[in-house]
C-alpha cells in the first residue's frame, strides 16, 4: 500500500465517521472502553502481597523484574510502584494464583 493510498484510506474513514455522526441515523458501531486506574500501593500492601507469594524481597524482586532496592524502598515507603508494576501487584493481588501460572522463578532444591 502506497502512501498516498494509506493517506486516501485515512481520510475516507475519517470522512465515513463524520458523515454517521452527523446523520440522524447512525449506522457505525461506537464501544465504550473503560481503563481501571493503576491502582497505587503503600509499603503495607507490597509487603502483604509479597508475603502471600511466600518469596523473600530478592526472589519477588526477580519474579516482578525489578532490583532488590526497589522492592526494599516499596516496603518502606520512600518509593511506590507504578506502571507495569503496579498493574503486575494488582494482579497478584487479585490471583494467589498468577505466580504459579507464569512462574518467571521457579525454586528448585539443590542436590
Amino acid at each position: 500500500m502506497g502512501k498516498n493510498s494509506v493517506y486516501e484510506s485515512i481520510m475516507a474513514g475519517l470522512n465515513e465517521a463524520l458523515e454517521d455522526a452527523q446523520s440522524e441515523k447512525p449506522i457505525l458501531r461506537k464501544n465504550k472502553v473503560t481503563v481501571e486506574p493503576v491502582k497505587v500501593f503503600d509499603a503495607a500492601e507490597v509487603k502483604k502481597i509479597r508475603n502471600s507469594t511466600g518469596m523473600s524481597q530478592k526472589i519477588f524482586a526477580s519474579y516482578m523484574g525489578v532490583s532488590d532496592k526497589t522492592v526494599e524502598a516499596w516496603e518502606a515507603g520512600t518509593n511506590h510502584p507504578s506502571g507495569a508494576a503496579s498493574r503486575l501487584l494488582s494482579m497478584i493481588e487479585k490471583d494467589k494464583e498468577l505466580i504459579i501460572k507464569f512462574p518467571f522463578v521457579t525454586n528448585a532444591l539443590a542436590k
